[in-house]
Order: structure tokens, then C-alpha cells, then sequence
């Protein structure tokens, strides 16, 4: 009895932290899909006072207010990002904007004025390469009442494309996809509080070592194939073998 007790309560405390990480909606959400190359995909979600407070961009915080996607697109374009996608969404009496945008080389990505708070490089030293992105001081400015209940959260996520032999997230944990996450509360975002983040990789990637993986396998069935051919052709006693 005791024992079927204690599995109820430890699934019960598993679905509940479960949950807790499943349910955790940021006010801005920086999300980087990076290659060995250095190019990357930047996905940004955010509301839009999120934008305004951190990154001091000049549109209406009014969830009423309309939202013109060109102009924010116009604000992520810049001679080093290639703005894909924009749209928005409206959640908490909030309007939120998602951008999908391309840069070639995620070392020059803080040239564009909306990623200028970090500064980000990237380095290859075999067998690892490695990538440091140090997030700085935010614009600050006041949007007013907007609803903030103080609980706020931002995040920055890497998704890597190769084995990960170090970082320094919190928690020290890799998610599912290779995916690593950094925290930060956003009234420490706002007052500027530094937020560094470090990963070393493999400069293999994990595609790259599945299909040499599968190819060696392939091969050695391959051959174990031709030498059971070859046994069964000589114990018969084909002339030649």
C-alpha cells in the first residue's frame, strides 16, 4: 500500500513539473537554430511591450492598437538578417509579434539594431566549436501599466546541431532536439542584469554522424552477406572457390 502511495505521489509531483515547464509562456523568447557554418535561423516572440521596454523599438503598446507587420519587419531587416516571416497573436490583453529571420553569420547578428544588446561569436578549434553569446543592457524604457504581474520570464534557446560536450544553462540540462535554454526573469532583463551564455560542440554534426553511423552498417552487413555467400558457393564446391 505504502509503495503503490509513494508511485502515485511521484507521478503526481512528474506530471506536475511536467506541466509547470510545458505551460511557461515569455514575454520575449529569443530562439537561435544554429549550423556548424555559422549561419542561423533567429525565431524572436515577444509582446510587443516586451519590444518597446528591452530593445526601445517605437510602436503602440495598446493591445487595441493596430500592428503594422511591415514596420516591424522593417525594424529586423537589416544588411545582415533577412526578416522571412512576420506575424502576431494577442495573449494576456497583450499583442505579440513572432519574426522568423536569416543571418549568414551569427557573429555579425548585433549589427542589426534589435540584437544589438549581445554580442555573439563563434569559433572553430577542432574537434569543437564554440559559441558565446554575452546578452547586455536593455533600453529600459517605461511602457507603463501593462499588465506585468512581476512572474514575467524571458529566454534565449539554442537548437545545435551537433553533440554538446559543455555549456552553462541552468540546470545543466539538454532538452529533447538538442535544445538549451537560458532563463532570465524579465525585471532582471529590464534592469539590464548580464546574462552570458557558452556551449562547446563537436564540429560533426549529429546528421552527419547517424548517416556515417548507418553507412558503416550497412556495409558491414553488406559484406557479412557476401562472406556467407561466398562459404555456402565454396562448401558446395563451386569450381573457382
Amino acid at each position: 500500500m505504502r509503495a503503490r502511495l509513494a508511485l502515485i505521489v511521484l507521478a503526481a509531483l512528474i506530471f506536475a513539473s511536467c506541466r509547470s515547464v510545458l505551460s511557461v509562456k515569455y514575454e520575449y523568447d529569443e530562439e537561435v537554430y544554429l549550423a556548424l557554418d555559422g549561419s542561423a535561423t533567429v525565431y524572436v516572440n515577444a509582446s510587443v511591450p516586451a519590444l518597446v521596454a528591452l530593445r526601445g523599438v517605437d510602436l503602440d503598446v495598446d493591445p487595441h492598437a493596430r500592428l503594422d507587420r511591415v514596420r516591424v519587419a522593417a525594424l529586423y531587416g537589416s544588411p545582415v538578417t533577412n526578416v522571412v516571416s512576420t506575424t502576431s497573436s494577442r495573449r494576456d490583453n497583450r499583442r505579440y509579434v513572432h519574426l522568423r529571420i536569416e543571418v549568414t553569420d551569427i557573429a555579425q547578428l548585433s549589427q542589426a539594431a534589435p540584437f544589438a544588446w549581445s554580442s555573439y561569436s563563434i569559433e572553430r578549434r577542432e574537434p569543437l566549436m564554440f559559441f558565446k553569446q554575452v546578452v547586455g543592457a536593455s533600453s529600459g524604457r517605461d511602457v507603463g501599466d501593462v499588465g506585468w504581474r512581476g512572474g514575467e520570464m524571458v529566454a534565449f534557446r539554442l537548437h545545435l546541431p551537433s553533440r554538446v560536450s559543455f555549456h552553462n544553462a541552468q540546470g545543466r540540462t539538454i532538452e529533447r532536439g538538442n535544445i538549451i535554454r537560458w532563463e532570465q526573469s524579465l525585471a532582471d532583463r529590464l534592469k539590464g542584469e548580464p546574462l552570458a551564455i557558452e556551449v562547446h560542440m563537436e564540429t560533426a554534426s549529429i546528421l552527419a554522424r547517424t548517416l556515417t553511423l548507418f553507412g558503416i552498417m550497412i556495409a558491414l552487413a553488406l559484406s557479412t552477406m557476401a562472406l556467407a555467400i561466398w562459404w555456402v558457393m565454396r562448401a558446395k564446391g563451386y569450381p573457382g572457390l
